[in-house]
């Protein structure tokens, strides 16, 4: 077990860590905006009180702007040390301490793996995103899923495009362990950024991103929610 005094809070988990080997990613539907910042802060606090397991790199609550969902992104250095953890007393504890401060469950987050990344051109300004964007696509396998994003991350050249203002700043792609999902944790400069985005490439037509995702088979666009960046735990 690890010490507060050995982690920093931040409202973003660093996606690209390379000491990273186990991602754990999922959603809570709160129902409304009170129940919503009332989990964040609770889950974050039961996390602050309780010993930091051995192996936990981030954990981080992330706030959708539909004013209902929270993001839940953890990071361990292994699936074998997350398992030492959910097998132990501790985390019956945690779990126990947020289910009461929080009232929810902490629910089965998915187990993802970080496959690739398009990341801003070299030399563009660095900025902090403003929001992240959640899309998602159910897909046939692991093959068709990693089909999916080497056909986005090449066709692109492993560079995310900035949109007419410069908004976008990376997308990480994220293979669920089963294959059945791929999951793209997108940064953005601000929301508007992105829903300017959004409508200047709805239409298929335009040879946007809808255009390339449509070239593989076996996908299907499950849609996509956004997330104001929030509370959490990062071990630098």
């Amino acid at each position: 077990m690890t010490s507060h005094q050995d982690l920093v809070t931040d409202p973003l988990p660093d996606i690209l860590r390379d000491d990273a080997g186990h991602v754990l990613m999922g959603e809570w539907d709160m129902g409304d905006s009170e129940r919503q910042q009332a989990v964040i802060q609770g889950a974050f606090e039961a996390w602050r009180r309780h010993p930091l397991p051995d192996g936990l790199l981030s954990r981080v609550f992330l706030a959708g702007t539909d004013g209902r969902t929270v993001l839940n992104y953890s990071q361990w250095t292994s699936a074998d040390a997350y398992r030492a953890f959910a097998q132990s007393d501790r985390y019956q504890e945690l779990a126990r301490d947020i289910h009461a401060v929080a009232e929810v469950d902490r629910g089965d987050l998915g187990v993802h793996r970080l496959y690739r990344s398009m990341t801003a051109a070299a030399g563009t300004r660095c900025v902090t995103p403003g929001v992240v964007v959640r899309v998602a696509f159910d897909t046939d396998g692991e093959a068709t899923a990693r089909r999916l994003v080497d056909t986005i991350v090449d066709h692109y050249g492993g560079v995310q495009p900035p949109g007419d203002d410069g908004g976008g700043l990376a997308s990480h792609f994220h293979i669920r362990q089963d294959g059945l999902r791929v999951v793209n944790y997108s940064e953005w400069a601000s929301e508007e950024a992105h829903q300017r985005m959004f409508e200047g490439h709805i239409d298929v037509e335009d040879g946007g991103p809808m255009a390339v995702i449509n070239e593989v088979p076996g996908v299907r666009v499950l849609g996509f929610r956004r997330f104001l960046p929030g509370l959490g735990l990062r071990r630098p």
